[in-house]
């Protein structure tokens, strides 16, 4: 792992998220909403930290809240993006603001995403509303037939 990527877990507190990566909560709201679907109460607001070192990916995953995903410092991160309501698959680079790249994106609820660093080390800050819960949260099945559509049409984001 590069250095300042190792020194970011260390300061931030960071451990291995499910997803890849790694992660720390900072900021859970401790006002409550209703999501107006089935789901209980969640907190208005969640916010992470989120790094992705070289090599390491945030594999294909869905959340049923919107995400906000916030360029800190790092490489450009590359953020894929799947709509399963057309299928289309299309890809985002967050990084300092350019011609390329813009610091911030927001994933709507229920659209699959995954990520890696464009270099050494990504850092970004990820504000979920209503907030974040691992039941809210899914990993996309190695078996899922979008992977299939994923390898057919845009193969290099079937390895995520």
């Amino acid at each position: 792992m590069n250095e300042r990527a190792a020194q970011l877990v260390e300061r931030l507190h960071l451990r291995p998220h499910p997803e890849g990566g790694f992660y720390a909560e900072v900021h859970r709201s401790v006002q409550n909403v209703d999501a107006l679907d089935s789901r209980p109460r969640r907190a208005a607001l969640t916010s992470i930290y989120f790094l992705l070192p070289k090599g390491a990916v945030s594999r294909w995953h869905r959340v049923l809240s919107d995400e906000v995903w916030c360029y800190l410092e790092g490489a450009p991160i590359e953020l894929h993006l799947l709509d399963t309501a057309q299928p289309s698959a299309h890809s985002i680079a967050l990084g300092a603001v350019s011609a390329d790249t813009a610091p911030q994106h927001t994933v709507p609820a229920g659209v699959w995403q995954a990520a890696r660093s464009g270099g050494d080390y990504s850092l970004a800050a990820c504000m979920v509303a209503p907030g974040f819960d691992f039941a809210d949260f899914a990993l996309m099945a190695a078996d899922d037939p979008l992977r299939d559509w994923l390898a057919r049409h845009h193969p290099p984001l079937a390895m995520y």
